[in-house]
């Protein structure tokens, strides 16, 4: 990993253990394969994805069809998490991990807000993602909760 390594990058040594565990509840499927060609923000325009969930979560999703917007957790499995000072290429100077919404962080979870468009068997359609397709899905939240008048 270290080769790729931009001039002014600086890695820091990982711990030995995890600290907590996560189940992830699902997949992602999207229609990026690379992360050149995956976009830096999800759009509310662009392609319909789909959030897999396994079928043991499937009765969490009891009332999701009553939000619009979800917020959707996921873990970026393929983003290396030993870079303390990195250099993106649209700064032109040289940043620390925390000052970035860069999927290289020590705990690789990235959050979006996402635009449903249907829920059926155990699948939720949705528009507004930037991950890669096969991402792990950590949990799902509606953006805000619905109230009874």
């Amino acid at each position: 990993m270290d080769g790729d390594l931009r001039e002014g990058e600086v890695v820091t040594a990982l711990p030995s253990r995890h600290d907590a565990g996560v189940y992830f509840i699902g997949m992602i499927r999207t229609p990026w394969t690379s992360r050149r060609d995956c976009p830096k923000r999800g759009s509310f325009d662009g392609p319909v994805c789909s959030l897999i969930i396994d079928e043991r979560w499937h009765a969490a999703l009891e009332g999701i069809k009553d939000h619009k917007r979800l917020q959707v957790l996921y873990w970026m499995d393929q983003a290396r998490r030993d870079l303390v000072l990195q250099a993106p290429a649209h700064a032109g100077k040289i940043v620390g991990t925390f000052a970035l919404r860069s999927p290289v962080r020590p705990n690789p979870i990235a959050s979006s807000v996402v635009e449903m468009m249907a829920v059926k068997d155990g699948t939720i359609l949705v528009r507004g993602l930037d991950c890669l397709d096969g991402t792990p899905l950590i949990d799902i939240k509606p953006e805000r909760i619905v109230t009874e008048s």
